[in-house]
């Protein structure tokens, strides 16, 4: 649980899809008249919508909570969040998952301008959260991807991609969705992961636009393939784990101005946005509902003969329409999510960096990053070991081989009379099947 009196933090996580809200300079064309957006406290980040004027306003102070809540405007400021700070956070969490033998992700999501590229990649003169993750990390594959207008480019082919049509996305009925033909390479320091990374991004597809000189038109994902040698039980293994680090194309208004590929852009663009924000939606409400459910039979067990009846009605809705029933979660629906299938309420522990801008010429699509990262935070995910399958079934009938012996053992110590010769043969039987399946 983290300290709530360390960074104005209050939640504590159990493989909840944690959310983080960075507030960074803002918008090229950002303004500061009309509504404000002002970071109240330390709790609870406020999004103030008052018209700043006379008269009363009929918005009002909206407040949303998150795990962590970073100021990057100004370094002047004295609450002022470096990427070094962001990284000691949320990098060390990453690196932290990835050794216990967990697959991570962390991406960015929120308007055009508001910093994504800059917390994920960074630059020369501040690195950002990728390069720094790189740097604690040896021996490992790595590769780099782009969304654009729904098709899958390879960032580390470079020419050679660029004649070739999109790759596929395919799915693996045990490891999930990947991109077939993707390039794998192989990193032993932290010079080839950082040149393979700026060669990724220096292939990436960027336009400028009314809010960005330079705006990302595709979504990027860099996936890192960390594998561990380990000893168990005195047998050899592995781990292996996943890291995501996902740079999300900025959401943005169409412009009537543009030419037609901008404006094909921004519709792929809002297409696979809006479909991770119905992912999330429904997620969340799947989420909220098995909680709902675990609590009224939890309730219900504790009397006779109705946690039949509410577990049914949860689960099924009762066969007559008063009960509601878990939500189609539409991954396929956009090449994004269907890639990040894993990352949202799947094997993985998933991180969100919403970045907003404090201009109020972008108050409504704050509004809207900061509504995306709430519901977010509802998704609970379902993390497990990626551990090699034949020691842990060797653990587990290790285990079974324990638990039996000392049941037989308490038998022929305590024998009862509902113990005979024919129980005690059939346990001596089941460890002894069990000791030959281990060896």
């Amino acid at each position: 649980m983290y300290n709530p009196l360390c960074k104005g933090f209050y939640i504590e996580l159990k493989n909840v899809l944690p959310g983080t809200k960075r507030v960074l300079p803002g918008t090229k064309n950002g303004s500061s008249n009309g509504s404000c957006m002002v970071l109240h406290s330390t709790f609870f980040p406020r999004l103030d919508g008052r018209y700043d004027g006379p008269g009363e306003s009929r918005e009002k102070v909206l407040e949303f909570g998150f795990d962590y809540c970073y100021w990057s405007v100004s370094p002047e400021e004295p609450h002022y969040a470096s990427q070094e700070e962001v990284f000691q956070d949320l990098g060390v969490m990453v690196l932290a998952g990835a050794s216990e033998g967990y697959n991570v992700c962390l991406f960015a999501y929120g308007q055009t301008g508001t910093g994504k590229t800059y917390t994920m990649m960074g630059t020369l003169d501040s690195m950002g959260l990728t390069p720094r993750i790189l740097y604690y990390l040896l021996f490992f594959t790595c590769s780099f991807l782009e969304i654009y207008n729904e098709r899958v480019r390879d960032l580390l082919r470079g020419r050679e991609q660029k004649k070739k049509p999109s790759l596929r996305v395919r799915e693996h009925p045990e490891k999930g969705p990947y991109v077939q033909d993707l390039s794998q390479h192989v990193v032993s320091d932290y010079k080839q992961a950082v040149d393979l990374l700026e060669e990724g991004i220096a292939n990436r597809i960027t336009a400028a636009t009314h809010i960005h000189d330079a705006s990302s038109r595709s979504h990027a994902i860099f996936t890192i393939q960390y594998t561990q040698a380990i000893l168990e039980d005195n047998l050899p293994s592995e781990i292996v784990s996943k890291i995501n680090l996902v740079d999300l194309a900025g959401s943005e208004r169409a412009d009537p101005h543009y030419c037609r590929d901008r404006l094909t852009e921004g519709s792929n663009i809002n297409k696979s946005l809006v479909t991770l924000g119905i992912v999330i939606s429904a997620l969340a409400q799947n989420s909220q509902m098995s909680s709902s459910c675990q609590s009224i039979n939890s309730v219900a067990s504790e009397g006779e003969g109705s946690s039949v009846a509410s577990h049914t009605s949860c689960l099924s809705g009762g066969g007559g329409g008063g009960g509601r029933r878990h939500c189609f979660i539409p991954y396929r629906d956009s090449v994004l999510t269907w890639l990040l299938k894993d990352s949202l309420g799947g094997n993985a522990k998933t991180i969100m960096i919403a970045t907003v801008s404090p201009s109020s010429s972008s108050y409504n699509e704050t509004l809207s990053t900061l509504r995306y990262a709430a519901h977010a935070r509802n998704i609970v995910n379902k993390p497990r070991v990626n551990e090699d399958a034949s020691v842990r079934l060797i653990r587990e009938l290790r285990e079974e081989i324990d638990r039996l012996k000392s049941t037989l053992l308490s038998f022929q110590m305590n024998p009862g009379p509902s113990l005979s010769d024919q129980g005690d043969g059939s346990l001596s039987d089941i460890v002894l099947q069990n000791e030959l399946k281990v060896e």
